[in-house]
């Protein structure tokens, strides 16, 4: 990849298409170099799915140089809570109607494929922290939050496919599961975020420069807010995203003007390197710091999807190909997801270019896989976790394909809008 991505970034494919392909010639259809049985390995994929969501969390997080109150986040609160319901609802009710599933079993695929992708996303994020599109932002912020609060969805499934008397499991779910578990999560990694930021500003005046070792840095946020919100039992998808939005306000609010803050191109404190300039300099050393751990973090978070992307093509053979995708998708995706994002209209007005790019690109991935892999975890029937193996592996198969291809297109349109809106000297 580091020697064809010039031409694959002009290619009318994405990498995560080619890690796909790559995997599939690996496994059982091709090669039979690897073998991946999801069943049987099914607790290890789930750990491996989760530490490539939080770590993609913590990145969207960094990403999102605004206010937590900012209004340009409405958006994507709108999408992460209120889309995120109506996906639930239209899946469950698509499940029950021609998948012949039970209500509970339908709501519990309704919420395995709601939640769209942080990781396999990257091309429709923003793509720096003074990136200020519309479509990139309510996309990366909706991938941030919507990857936990798709969490109280996948318990309820789970209660009723379990056959939980529902009387007193709605009560406790409504205040523990949806209340607490995500308003803590969210005020577990914000507190730790700004804690944090301001910490390192002081560390950093107090020094006289920036601190190095900032793997260790971005490690040890992730791990520790994500660590303290499960051990309270909340979201710790939703802890770990606020700690890299606390984290990037900390740093918004320390820099004096809006183009201080420095994006790194070299990982300079992974190797021990520290531009004294930048590290020193009151102004800049604020922005400095955040950049280097956003491009640590970033390294990671490309590391793990080549990871769990060649992982899905291993897998297809063993999963089995779920002939259901072919109407189930183009209705998630053309369908239910754009009537999902209609609230969206009430909220902020969107071009019909822009709202069509939110409609179209709620892409399926690797938070779909954890949260499949955390229901057979918790005790999802065999036969049931096998239908739902099968067709969330190639629902995220397709996604990865279909939006791989409608986004070299799209990035290049957008890219071209902005050179135009770029006023010309002379």
């Amino acid at each position: 990849m580091g020697l064809a991505h010039p031409w694959v970034k002009r290619a009318p494919f994405t990498p995560p298409m080619l890690y796909l392909l790559i995997g599939i010639v690996l496994g059982p259809w091709g090669a039979g170099v690897a073998r991946i049985d999801p069943m049987e390995q099914a607790g290890w994929l789930l750990h491996g799915a989760e530490i490539a969501v939080i770590v993609s969390l913590f990145t969207v997080g960094m990403k999102l140089r605004i206010g937590p109150l900012d209004r340009r986040l409405r958006p994507a609160l709108c999408l992460a809570f209120i889309s995120m319901t109506l996906t639930v609802g239209l899946v469950a009710a698509t499940g029950v109607k021609w998948l012949g599933l039970t209500w509970g079993a339908a709501s519990l695929l309704g919420a395995v494929v709601a939640p769209t992708d942080p990781v396999l996303a990257s091309d429709v994020q923003l793509k720096h922290a003074h990136d200020r599109d519309n479509v990139r932002l309510t996309l990366s912020a909706e991938a941030g939050l919507n990857d936990g609060t798709a969490f109280p969805f996948v318990i309820l499934g789970l209660a009723l496919v379990q056959g939980s008397p529902l009387g007193s499991f709605v009560w406790r779910w409504w205040s523990v599961d949806v209340l607490w578990a995500v308003c803590g999560g969210l005020a577990i990694g914000a507190l730790l975020g700004y804690g944090l930021g301001h910490l390192l500003l002081r560390l950093t005046a107090k020094l006289g420069q920036t601190i190095a070792f900032g793997e260790y840095l971005v490690l040890g946020v992730i791990g520790v807010s994500y660590a303290i919100a499960v051990e309270v039992h909340t979201y710790g998808f939703l802890s770990v995203f606020a700690a890299g939005v606390a984290l990037r306000s900390v740093e918004r609010r320390a820099s004096p003007q809006e183009n201080v803050t420095v994006k790194t191109t070299v990982p300079t404190a992974a190797v021990g390197q520290i531009n004294d300039d930048l590290a020193t300099n009151p102004q800049t050393a604020p922005g400095y710091l955040a950049g280097v751990l956003l491009n640590i973090n970033e390294q990671l978070d490309h590391l793990l999807e080549v990871t769990l992307v060649l992982v899905v093509g291993m897998t297809l053979a063993s999963a089995g190909i779920a002939w259901e995708v072919v109407w189930f998708a183009p209705l998630l995706f053309l369908v239910i997801r754009p009537v999902a994002v209609l609230p969206l209209l009430a909220i902020r007005r969107f071009s019909r270019f822009e709202f069509g790019s939110v409609a179209w690109f709620g892409i399926r991935g690797i938070g779909s896989i954890y949260y499949l892999f955390y229901a057979i975890d918790e005790g999802l029937p065999e036969p049931l976790a096998r239908q739902f193996v099968s067709l969330t592996m190639t629902l995220v198969a397709v996604s990865i394909i279909v939006h791989g291809v409608s986004v070299t297109p799209w990035v290049a349109f957008k890219d071209g809008e902005e050179r135009k809106s770029i006023p010309q000297n002379g």
